[in-house]
């Protein structure tokens, strides 16, 4: 799965809400991080408004995401935000587990 899509989608759902100025993200040193520039909001209803956007981003699909403020700075709000895919157990370890692969309906 190509996450560069859904990035290129989140942030364009974050560029058309009212209260953002602006925003962007950059990977750096493997951790993918967003910017955001916005007035007038408060973090809290920053966090669900990045929560919502990547709701959004991620229909259809079978990722998670996670986002955790790093810094702000007057106007400006950096996050550590990542799209990852769930792990699922991929074999039957034997132990008759609840969510064993061999009860999967495929």
């Amino acid at each position: 799965m190509d996450l560069d899509i859904i990035w290129s989608d989140f942030i364009a759902r974050l560029a058309e809400v009212d209260k953002i100025d602006h925003a962007s993200w950059k990977r750096v040193a493997g951790i993918p991080f967003l910017y955001i520039s916005a007035k007038d909001i408060h973090k809290e209803e920053l966090t669900l408004t990045i929560r919502k956007c990547a709701a959004k981003s991620m229909k259809g699909k079978r990722l998670h995401s996670e986002t955790i403020p790093v810094r702000s700075n007057g106007y400006l709000y950096v996050f550590r935000h990542r799209f990852y895919v769930p792990q699922m157990k991929m074999f039957c370890c034997g132990n008759l587990c609840i969510d064993c692969i061999r009860f999967n309906e495929r």
